[in-house]
């Protein structure tokens, strides 16, 4: 093992510095305070730019990623990233769309509203078993246990059951959240009550006849960032709880509501509905219910402004992923990756999905309880701006919190009255064809949808290259995947969080980005056809073509193509994308915004209706023509025939794969070594299964990051995967190292995604000491020098109080902070830096003075403490 400890390799910044490990270049920020609390991993940026999600320490103050970008070492500056952050590639067209998006296309209204009080009055209850009730394993930690209920009342017989769950946001107010034990709350703080936040779609369900239950989740908040999967296994693992629960409720009674609930829930007819990383609960709860012998009958799951960091995918169930488009915590929408990774996850899978992108929404204003003036704790408006930019509180195209409330009960209530109540009135709202609710009001929605399989023919995927011969006249397709500066990308070097498709997760940042193809053309004779082989060639039992598409950004804004169908006799029919879609229109953001636009492919969906004069029993061939355009640059994807229809959707029954550890348990060593995971399947598979798997910790340098795709062969079910450790000499935190799944095809996440081994730092704190201070008075500022015996890769702290000698504070030298404080943080890598005190020139001649420094705190090395350092100030009047 010849690799050795990181190396600082560029000029340590006060609170950030940059150094080289065997996978690229460890970046390293130390804020003042914690992190704020958000469900997106905190972004850092390089001189405005963008570099990745960085992870959090224990005390969260610590920010930290690996990159092969080497341009970091030339920053000048490396902080969180803001919408405001104007550096990095932009459309040129950025901007040119705006004024259509205020006025767009607009589908039809729907007839019926889903979010129009139903026939039962709404009963709200709660229940309370505690703060720290349930022990979560994915967390280690406990939680609490508490919910609140929304039941028609005098409803008869066993209703379906609704579960949402909050995400990732403050969970203690009234006192300073980042002090003292995270939680329970410390004396003095109160619970942020999230979970009382979704009245209104919870109410329209419930109206309906509808069992809701909201659960708390604020002990997950209070740890995840400590957690491998940032608590998407123990917001499952919760979920389920809560579920066990109501079994028992709904049966025998008991527990705090006695026999009220008896007879009431149907848990065979489940909905799970989780915002932000409660989407990335729920997705679990769904294949760890799986996992668990399916005990509920999970049928439909919708994630809200979902993260997404381990790239699951969730095949055989209904989902309905919501992404709002001013989104300024998960400000990537990686949510997009629940549809792209699951749509043909599974040869068995009938189920339906869809997207729904809500112009003009943000993060926070789903849920009453984050939106200030309805809030009862502090809140605040997830997109910073306020002026008249997109996205801005004061743009004409954002929506009110009021106005994005009711847009999100329309489509939360319509999802679940559809997969589990079976109200086919719904499914326009989710079939791509933009049908509107009339409780969304002015909302401006685009819907992607999936038809099932049993009533969809697959085109072309169009993530292959197509034969030879498909492409004619000045036309260019070719295959695409990733916003990299590596050939075959299909952006290069445009902000990450404006490409959705191609969001790198967290921790499978091995795992490949999904392919479309992109076609090119510099001339109105261009063309790329695609055939339909015999016996696929009778389109009649379907009802639209569709495909997905956007504009390429490095293009022009607005763009157009012709879809031209040929049968058998040579006849054809022609219809211009633009008379029945705006997808080559690109989304709204003008050039003061770095997070837009967002590059979001969009349905082109044509009926066949709209196809007169050819034999549809006989179909040979479907062309794309250039002939609108002189020039241009789409992005292609999921080119099919199709009819909506809601499918078969239920509990998964595919086989799932797991990830356990050789060993659970390791001391750390100075010389690295290596360290197995086996990766199972719960049974044999008649198929070839597909999934990938990511050697990774928290702390970036303590494992070599390497990803892997396992196949398993028909009848094989397990594969031994080997992760590399790194030497290392320094003190640190015990981390787990694990090997974590992602993109499984064919089968779903087990009992475990992620394999963890915890590694025991076996290395000793470092010395402490500390350099008298000597210099002159016309200096300014002067410092004692601290030095450790050794680097460490824990931050280390010391500080004191200045003490006067013949020197006085005020009038000889002063704080460089307030009062008599003295103090420096050493970071990791880090072996010596400077105490600093402003000197005070008087112009006076006088003896040489003195004062100290007593250094009463040191964290993380050895110090004996008191210790005082003296100080020393010679005139030079």
């Amino acid at each position: 093992m010849a690799a050795e400890d990181p190396k600082v390799v560029s000029a340590p910044a006060k609170n950030w510095w940059v150094s080289k490990t065997p996978d690229g270049y460890l970046v390293t920020v130390r804020l003042d305070r914690p992190a704020p609390i958000r469900d997106a991993k905190p972004m850092l940026a390089a001189d405005g730019r963008p570099i990745g999600p960085a992870e959090e320490s224990a005390d969260r103050k610590t920010l930290s990623l690996v990159t092969q970008d080497a341009s970091v070492l030339q920053a000048k500056e490396i902080r969180l990233a803001t919408p405001t952050d104007q550096v990095g590639k932009k459309s040129p067209a950025a901007g040119e769309t705006d004024e259509y998006w205020l006025k767009p296309r607009q589908g039809p209204l729907l007839g019926v509203d889903p979010a129009a009080p139903g026939g039962y009055k709404v009963g709200i209850n709660e229940y309370n078993l505690g703060d720290q009730a349930v022990f979560l394993p994915g967390l280690r930690q406990k939680s609490e246990v508490r919910g609140r209920v929304y039941s028609p009342v005098d409803a008869s017989g066993a209703r379906p059951v609704v579960v949402f769950l909050h995400g990732r946001h403050l969970y203690c107010y009234g006192i300073p959240w980042w002090e003292g034990q995270p939680w329970p709350c410390p004396a003095g703080g109160k619970p942020v009550p999230s979970f009382r936040g979704y009245d209104a779609p919870a109410k329209a369900l419930a109206s309906h006849g509808y069992q809701v239950v909201s659960v708390s989740s604020n002990g997950i908040n209070a740890y995840d960032h400590l957690a491998p999967d940032a608590g998407s296994q123990a917001r499952a693992e919760l979920v389920l709880h809560h579920l066990g629960l109501w079994r028992t409720w709904s049966t025998t009674g008991g527990g705090p509501f006695g026999q009220q609930f008896v007879g009431k829930m149907d848990l065979q007819n489940v909905g799970l509905m989780g915002h932000s990383r409660g989407g990335d609960g729920m997705a679990r709860a769904a294949t760890l219910n799986a996992a668990k012998g399916s005990q509920y009958g999970v049928r439909a799951v919708l994630p809200l402004a979902p993260t997404d960091f381990t790239r699951a995918t969730l095949p055989e169930v209904a989902t309905s992923v919501i992404l709002p488009y001013c989104d300024g915590d998960v400000a990537d929408l990686q949510g997009q990756l629940f549809y792209d990774d699951s749509r043909y996850a599974a040869r068995t899978d009938d189920a339906t999905r869809s997207t729904v992108t809500l112009l003009g929404a943000n993060h926070n204003y789903f849920n009453t309880e984050w939106t200030p003036g309805q809030s009862e704790a502090p809140s605040e408006d997830d997109w910073p701006g306020t002026g008249q930019e997109q996205c801005d509180s004061g743009h004409p195209g954002r929506l009110s919190a009021q106005e994005q409330q009711a847009a999100g009960a329309a489509y939360i209530a319509g999802f679940f009255r559809l997969h589990l109540g079976k109200e086919k009135a719904f499914l326009p709202l989710f079939d791509g064809s933009d049908t509107r609710a009339s409780s969304a009001g002015r909302a401006v929605t685009r819907v992607v949808s999936q038809a099932p399989r049993t009533a969809r023919l697959d085109v072309s995927k169009l993530d292959q290259p197509l034969p030879d011969g498909s492409t004619t006249g000045q036309a260019t397709a070719s295959v695409c995947a990733g916003n990299d500066v590596k050939p075959g990308a299909c952006v290069s070097g445009a902000n990450p969080l404006t490409t959705p498709h191609w969001v790198r997760g967290a921790r499978v940042t091995r795992t490949p980005p999904i392919a479309v193809t992109k076609l090119s053309w510099t001339g109105t004779n261009g063309a790329v056809r695609v055939d339909l082989p015999a016996g696929q060639r009778d389109i009649r039992q379907y009802r639209d073509l569709t495909f997905r598409a956007a504009p390429d950004p490095a293009g022009a804004a607005k763009t157009d193509l012709t879809v031209e169908v040929v049968d058998g006799l040579g006849k054809s029919a022609e219809v211009p994308v633009s008379a029945v879609s705006d997808a080559l229109v690109a989304l709204p953001g003008g050039q003061a915004i770095s997070w837009l636009p967002k590059v979001l492919l969009r349905t082109v969906r044509i009926p066949l209706t709209d196809l007169p004069g050819i034999n549809l029993g006989d179909v040979r061939s479907i062309r794309l023509l250039t002939d609108r355009v002189a020039s241009g640059s789409v992005f292609l994807s999921d080119l099919a025939l199709s009819t909506p229809g809601l499918g078969q959707s239920g509990p998964s029954t595919l086989p799932q794969v797991s990830a356990q550890a050789a060993v659970s348990r390791m001391q750390e060593g100075n010389v690295g070594g290596l360290n197995d995971y086996f990766v199972t399947l719960s049974r044999p598979s008649t198929v070839p299964v597909v999934v990938y798997a990511q050697t990774t910790s928290r702390m970036p340098t303590i494992v070599r990051e390497e990803g892997h795709k396992l196949v398993f062969q028909p009848g094989q079910t397990r594969h031994r995967v080997t992760a590399t450790l790194l030497p290392n000499t320094r003190d640190g935190d015990d981390v787990l190292v694990g090997l974590q799944l992602s993109a499984p095809v064919d089968t779903v996440i087990g009992a475990a995604s992620f394999g963890a081994t915890e590694l025991i730092d076996d290395d000793p704190t470092p010395t402490l000491t500390i350099e008298p201070l000597k210099t002159t008075e016309g200096a300014g500022t002067a410092a004692f020098q601290a030095r450790l015996s050794a680097p460490s890769d824990r931050w280390v702290t010391v500080t004191g109080q200045l003490q006067d000698g013949t020197a006085v504070l005020g009038q000889d030298y002063q704080s460089t902070s307030s009062g008599r404080f003295v103090g420096a943080d050493l970071g990791p890598g880090v072996q010596s830096g400077p105490l600093e005190v402003k000197v005070v020139n008087d112009q006076v001649k006088e003896p040489e003075e003195t004062f100290s420094a007593l250094f009463d705190q040191v964290i993380n090395a050895e110090l004996p403490v008191p210790t005082t350092v003296s100080a020393t100030i010679s005139d030079d009047d």
